[in-house]
């Protein structure tokens, strides 16, 4: 089996950003980006999609979070799709649905190569700690562009929004391990195109 691993570096005059993402690991999170809240959901979605991640994130937190959540977000979308170099033998959907309490979320993705955002979560707070919830969109948008996935993600209900947030971050990692597995019947890629 190859190796589905990459490091994506990545730096500006708002951030200097390194990732490193093992698609086959054990759910292993290492890094800072200097946003707790934001920390710990990358900490989910490692954990939760069985995947090895580290990110270290310098980013201009003085102004506010905007570019460094982005960023991250552009940082891992590349990171993703360069592990994903050959999508030879893999189920290419995947689709999870997490319960937090009284939340319930679910994302659905497709690792197509066509980026696309379907994004319907209503939060009621503007901020979790130092974490902008208006950023959790532009969070999924940045990956879902960089890694040229189709990604489908909703909160069905809820009220705390740290769960909300929580059970998106925890169900896209599920999605994407999901879609990302081997399935020894798949002969080439899941397309009748013969190409992803």
């Amino acid at each position: 089996m190859i190796q589905r691993e990459a490091k994506i570096l990545r730096k500006s005059n708002e951030t200097n950003i390194e990732a490193r993402i093992n698609l086959d690991g054990t759910g292993k999170f290492e890094g800072n980006t200097g946003i707790g809240f934001f920390d710990h959901m990358l900490n989910l979605f490692a954990k939760h999609g069985l995947l090895d991640l580290y990110v270290k994130a310098v980013g201009d937190l003085f102004v506010d979070s905007h570019h460094t959540i982005e960023d991250v977000g552009i940082v891992l979308g590349l990171a993703i799709k360069e592990s994903l170099n050959g999508k030879d033998g893999i189920k290419r959907y995947g689709t999870s649905f997490v319960p937090m309490d009284e939340t319930l979320a679910t994302v659905s993705l497709d690792l197509s190569g066509r980026p696309y955002l379907v994004f319907d979560a209503n939060f009621t707070v503007d901020k979790i700690g130092d974490f902008d919830t208006e950023m959790v969109e532009e969070f999924f948008r940045a990956l879902a562009m960089n890694s040229g996935i189709t990604l489908h993600a909703r909160i069905i209900y809820g009220k705390n929004n740290h769960h909300m947030v929580e059970g998106l971050f925890k169900a896209f990692g599920k999605a994407l391990s999901e879609a990302s597995t081997y399935d020894s019947r798949i002969k080439g890629v899941m397309s009748t195109k013969g190409s992803l």
